[in-house]
């Protein structure tokens, strides 16, 4: 089958996009992905360059980091995990952002602030959160860690100014970096979307209680954010429901939830929401034929990607020619296939996915570069 025929069959997911201030070749681009392939004090490293690179080289429109720490206080959430949080961060992440724009392609940096869910801190020996709620289940060995999740501290309100600055500071540093845009980690479970899970926030103030307050720290960061590094950078923010630390949780609002959060974050200034659901094709919720990205479509006002289970190239074509979003990205199928784009437009097939590649420490193996570029 010719180019020209894959380019028919993919219509969609090989067309140009423009998010933002951004144009992208394609809507194909790599998941965030945190690893713990950083130096001990979270510059980024060769290995960690190479790794974006290669997926550059493979065909992917845009590739959003693994979750970069944004402040020297509370919010790393692993050891070795990457940081863009101080001069020596900026300096490490340039060689990355020049090595992927030199191959071609744009670069988002995630910012994410752990909250209960840290499991190690190189900075503070504590933790916060909306309540001082423990994260459920236990820490994850692959990011070394053992045992239950540590009680946090509740946050004040002024450790909640702390965080929104922490998060704007950051993405100056991104720009001055050199990266394309930003995005706001606000699901998997991390500090921003523990504000929105009902069992995680039981404040009694502004931020707690109803899902308009539980989603009033996440505005006021996309707000911040996009004061800090003005109308030509683009700003995304990452919404899920299931969690690291619980997998299979709903939003107990359901669709209603789901309108308040997405209408609510369309007007604070964004230029795309990501969101990520164990398979990005499945109805969110009980009584509902809509996805997630559906409904962020349905209810918001800019761009959707969806996240989940989209390593089929035809499942995914069909998820944008409903409309259920604009852009998709891989995970697991990009771990598996550094080429995927290439792959689809000349019709190789695709490898499986290798658990192995997470294990037994979730860090980039130079195995993995060799195996998924030959």
């Amino acid at each position: 089958m010719t180019t020209a025929a894959h380019l028919n069959k993919f219509p969609r997911l090989l067309s140009d996009i423009q998010i933002g201030k951004l144009k992208l070749k394609n809507r194909i681009g790599v998941a965030p992905m945190t690893r713990i392939s950083a130096s001990e004090d979270g510059e980024a490293t060769k290995i960690m360059m190479n790794y974006y690179e290669s997926f550059v080289q493979g065909g992917f429109g845009f590739l959003i980091t693994e979750g970069a720490y944004p402040d020297e206080m509370y919010s790393q959430g692993y050891l070795n995990q990457s940081g863009i949080a101080n001069e020596k961060h900026i300096d490490a992440w340039r060689k990355v952002t020049g090595a992927v724009h030199q191959a071609g392609s744009k670069i988002i940096v995630q910012l994410m602030h752990a909250g209960a869910q840290s499991q190690g801190n190189r900075y503070k020996s504590e933790i916060i959160a909306p309540s001082d709620i423990p994260a459920k289940g236990e820490q994850l060995p692959f990011y070394v860690g053992e045992g239950p999740y540590k009680k946090p501290k509740q946050m004040t309100k002024e450790d909640i100014q702390e965080v929104v600055h922490g998060f704007a500071e950051a993405a100056k540093r991104a720009k001055e970096a050199g990266f394309d845009g930003v995005e706001i980690h606000g699901a998997n479970g991390y500090l921003l979307d523990e504000f929105l899970t009902d069992y995680m926030n039981e404040r009694t103030d502004e931020y707690g209680g109803s899902t308009e307050n539980r989603v009033r720290i996440l505005i006021e960061v996309a707000n911040a954010v996009r004061e800090a590094v003005g109308t030509d950078f683009v700003v995304g923010i990452r919404i899920s429901q299931g969690k690291v630390s619980d997998y299979h949780h709903k939003w107990a609002g359901a669709e209603k939830d789901a309108e308040i959060i997405f209408s609510s974050l369309s007007r604070a200034g964004l230029d795309y929401i990501h969101v990520t659901e164990y398979d990005a094709t499945r109805a969110a919720f009980e009584g509902t034929e809509l996805t997630l990205a559906a409904l962020a479509k349905k209810f918001g006002t800019v761009p959707v990607m969806a996240n989940g289970n989209l390593e089929d190239p035809d499942k995914a074509e069909q998820l944008l020619m409903r409309g259920d979003a604009d852009l998709i990205t891989l995970g697991k199928g990009a771990l598996a296939n550094h080429d995927w784009p290439q792959r689809i437009l000349t019709e190789q097939p695709l490898r499986e996915f290798n658990p192995e590649i997470l294990g037994p420490k979730a860090n980039i193996k130079e195995q993995e570069l060799i195996i998924t570029n030959d």
